[in-house]
């Protein structure tokens, strides 16, 4: 798996959120309702009288004081959060607009306040998850695979009980991943990278690819073993100078076998213990789902040797985007009009020393 591919598929799941805001919301309710949220949050953020009613409202109905939220195209997630604090606030918000015979229209009728529930009970789910996923504390890579098992069996089935709008989002979504994510590359990926975690290993690998998969850890590994043997050394090596000064010899001297005669071990016992490695590996007890793999590796990488470096080759991968975008926000941070003089070695280390200190 190349840097371009890793990349390709980081952006694609970050462009989930570009997709719930121009296709699964392509409907003529959703725009209304979501164009009323906007005026209706920028009519409080333009005016400190409203918002000090507001306040005012939130206390005497006991409602959480918090500020209403805006959408952000750039900030993923931003219109479910918009439209999650205009129902909570509901209330308050109907208070302070029916005082005000110009700005009462903007208060949401039932056929609105209907749709932004739909969008909320569909969004919010896949908004808990993408966050978790962002993050560069931990692990992530290979929970996209056990999240998309997740997505089509349980959260975003069908439900009688929801709406007829969540429903059509859901299956709008569902189908967006499960056409995204076909691409064999990076089932590819996926697929690796949940095999080398011991939380799930094989679990939610398709029967049809279990045994390519396999068969490509295999390979890597003997890639790994090549790599560190290096090119065959000639039979006539140079042998070591004898010493000027005479050691005794130890009773174990007698029974060292040298260097130079130790056989090689041939491709085939390579091969064969390279089969046992990864057969010892999946026998073992699955790890918890909330502990740690690297951890987990490090305590393991004598007994799983190559193993356990395609496991740091895999599990580094970050699931998406986020992280190298949040490193192009602090350079933009650090290279200002104020500092555009910044030599680019110099921009490199405030940036390194930004996000590691």
């Amino acid at each position: 798996m190349n840097a371009y591919n890793i990349t390709v598929f980081c952006f694609y799941f970050n462009m989930t959120y570009v997709f719930y805001t121009e296709t699964a919301m392509k409907d003529p309710r959703i725009d209304r309702a979501v164009g009323m949220c906007k005026k209706l949050v920028s009519s409080f953020s333009h005016s400190w009288r409203r918002k000090r009613e507001l306040a005012q409202a939130q206390k005497e109905l006991k409602l959480p004081e918090h500020g209403l939220k805006t959408e952000c195209p750039t900030r993923w997630g931003s219109r479910q959060a918009m439209i999650a604090r205009v129902l909570e606030q509901q209330r308050a918000i109907s208070q302070v607009l029916s005082s005000d015979r110009k700005s009462r229209h903007l208060i949401p009728t039932w056929q609105d306040t209907d749709v932004l529930e739909a969008i909320n009970k569909a969004l919010q789910p896949l908004i808990e998850f993408t966050d978790a996923l962002s993050s560069e504390k931990y692990v992530s890579i290979s929970f996209v695979k056990p999240v998309l098992h997740l997505f089509s069996s349980s959260i975003l089935n069908v439900s009688n009980d929801a709406a007829d709008l969540t429903n059509t989002i859901k299956t709008k979504i569902l189908t967006y991943l499960e056409e995204k994510y076909k691409d064999p590359v990076t089932q590819e990926l996926l697929d690796m990278a949940c095999a080398l975690d011991p939380r799930f290993k094989l679990r939610y690998v398709s029967e049809d690819s279990i045994a390519s998969i396999q068969d490509r850890i295999l390979f890597e590994m003997a890639a790994f073993t090549s790599k560190e043997n290096g090119p065959a050394e000639p039979s006539g090596g140079t042998e070591d100078a004898p010493s000027t000064s005479k050691k005794k010899k130890t009773l174990g001297s007698f029974f060292k076998v040298s260097g130079a005669t130790t056989p090689r071990p041939t491709p085939h016992q390579e091969q064969q213990a390279a089969a046992t490695e990864l057969r010892s590996y999946l026998q073992c007890a699955n790890l918890d789902s909330e502990e740690d793999p690297l951890d987990w590796w490090r305590e393991h990488q004598r007994l799983y040797p190559k193993l356990s470096k395609l496991a740091k080759k895999y599990l580094s991968i970050p699931a998406t985007s986020s992280p190298s975008e949040r490193v192009f926000s602090t350079g933009g941070d650090v290279v200002t009009c104020l500092r555009s003089s910044l030599k680019p070695e110099n921009v490199d280390r405030l940036v390194f020393l930004a996000k590691n200190l």
